[in-house]
């Protein structure tokens, strides 16, 4: 019987964290790796899609003094990442949406800037992920789709999936969660090493 073939979508946003967790130094070589780790014997790659945003670039005003803070943005690990063989690379936007206090409860002293760390919001990606999913259902081009994320926005592209004839198998790097209701819309769940 010829090998399954397999798209593996990776929720970049999702392995940095583990990989941080796992004190991992998070680059295109450890994506990659990551991602060839995730495949089975019985199973060959067909395409590996890699969701992510390139770091925030842009002027914002600190929280205390008020002052111009810019951040810059290099993307060229993203392109890197593109060039290795299989890769693709579907980029979300990375917003800004302020700051909030490093320590809670906020101490009665006097707040400096330091005080504060900036939130950002990953924006797309999801959508991306279940764009991808749909496709690959319509078009049949692989018969099992190897997902890594935590996002439960995916449940409905896994569904629609499922109902096309998609095998969906969840990858679970260690020291992570996955939320019940992504686990109750996939075939599989696959614990991986980082590494």
């Amino acid at each position: 019987m010829p090998n399954l073939k397999i798209a593996i979508l990776i929720d970049g946003g999702f392995l940095r964290v583990a990989a941080k967790k796992a004190k991992k130094t998070y680059d295109p070589d450890f994506i990659e790796a990551f991602a060839k780790g995730c495949a089975t014997a019985d199973e060959d790659i067909f395409r590996i899609l890699y969701y992510d945003c390139a770091p925030y670039g842009g002027t914002v005003k600190l929280p205390v003094s008020g002052a111009s803070h810019v951040f810059t943005s290099n993307d060229a690990w993203l392109h890197m990442l593109s060039h290795k063989d299989l890769f693709a690379v579907r980029r979300g936007v990375l917003k800004f949406r302020g700051f909030r206090p490093r320590k809670t409860p906020v101490a009665p002293t006097a707040l400096t800037d330091a005080d504060f760390e900036p939130i950002f919001e990953q924006k797309g990606v999801d959508m991306r992920i279940g764009l991808d999913i749909a496709a690959y259902a319509q078009n049949r081009a692989v018969d099992r789709i190897v997902l890594v994320t935590a996002d439960t926005d995916c449940v409905p592209a896994l569904k629609y999936g499922r109902k096309a004839g998609l095998q969906t198998v969840l990858v679970r790097p260690p020291k992570t969660t996955l939320a019940s209701e992504l686990l109750a819309h996939v075939d599989f769940c696959r614990s991986i090493v980082l590494p």
